[in-house]
């Protein structure tokens, strides 16, 4: 009888415990809050988190404040994340970036991986392997030939060193062993000018970048960096086609600091998996030349994962320091 007794008052407790979870998740949100995005109002990041935070404040009826703190190579806004109270009023815009830096940075006062609680996945942006028309290969296998028949001939713009552009470069010149000469701007806008002026030869910017390019005749595109085509350039093969194994793309999606509560987490996934599954917001993605990247907390966590482990290979195989 007494362990009956005592049975019922742990499955009391435990239903108690159950039920204040479910009316805390509930309340949440009960006052603004607020995302970091470690880019500059109009990058990629920002468009997409002012998407999603307009979205969620009028679905959960709390503001969602998008404050940009740049620098770092995306460092400051992350670290002001990791340090933040682990309530769910403080959540980070994630960026290929992040992945990059866990590498790319000798000494971090964080651990990115370790520190950031992945909350959902947004977009997967892929990029574009363009070269100035004058360049007399038009196809990634004439690329590759010429390449090495003219060993560093050839020079390759980026956004800057340990870039998403610049890392997906490396690892196109580490697969297929094409002896290319990098050279970083400071962000993709004086890359693309120098570009098109004939000053460099090739980059792999953002299809949201370098479509209107294309599409005008200033650019002629060698492949899409994805796995698979794209919808905005049907016709453009994928590196993968003539590099086996080859993709590398952009992505971004939601985090908070470590220990936020599950609840929290779990219920913000929902809400942007809903957001995602809009028509309109779909569309926006697509005119942006991305996809939506849906999914469950640890879909994003593997991707955060796998991610940080495939360019870790790159930056250190290829030696890159940050500028």
């Amino acid at each position: 009888m007494q362990s009956q007794r005592q049975l019922l008052a742990s499955l009391t407790i435990l239903l108690a415990i159950a039920n204040a979870d479910t009316a805390i998740a509930q309340t949440y949100p009960s006052r603004p809050v607020r995302m970091v995005v470690t880019s500059a109002a109009g990058s990629a990041p920002d468009i997409i988190a002012r998407l999603i935070g307009q979205r969620l404040s009028e679905r959960l009826g709390q503001p969602f404040v998008i404050e940009n703190r740049s620098g770092g190579g995306g460092n400051i806004g992350t670290e002001a994340v990791v340090n933040s109270k682990p309530d769910g009023y403080t959540l980070l815009m994630v960026a290929t970036n992040n992945a990059i830096n866990a590498t790319l940075y000798d000494k971090l006062n964080f651990n990115f991986v370790r520190d950031i609680a992945p909350v959902a996945g947004a977009m997967r942006s892929p990029n574009v392997m363009v070269v100035n028309p004058s360049v007399p290969a038009k196809t990634v296998p004439e690329l590759i030939t010429y390449a090495k028949a003219n060993p560093g001939k050839l020079n390759m713009a980026s956004s800057g060193s340990g870039t998403s552009p610049h890392l997906a470069g490396e690892l196109f010149k580490m697969m297929a062993g094409a002896d290319i000469t990098h050279v970083p701007y400071r962000g993709a806008g004086p890359a693309l000018t120098d570009l098109l002026g004939g000053q460099v030869q090739i980059m792999i910017p953002s299809t949201t970048a370098s479509v209107p390019y294309i599409k005008s005749g200033k650019l002629h595109p060698l492949a899409v960096t994805t796995s698979t085509r794209l919808e905005v350039l049907p016709d453009i093969p994928t590196v993968g086609e003539f590099v086996p194994g080859y993709e590398a793309s952009g992505w971004f999606g939601v985090g908070a600091p470590r220990n936020t509560p599950g609840e929290f987490v779990d219920k913000l996934n929902r809400e942007i998996n809903g957001i995602l599954a809009e028509p309109a917001i779909k569309d926006r993605i697509a005119d942006l030349g991305g996809t939506v990247l849906a999914g469950s907390s640890a879909d994003f966590g593997k991707l955060i994962v796998d991610e940080t482990e495939k360019w870790a290979k790159v930056v250190r195989f290829v030696g890159i320091k940050p500028d």
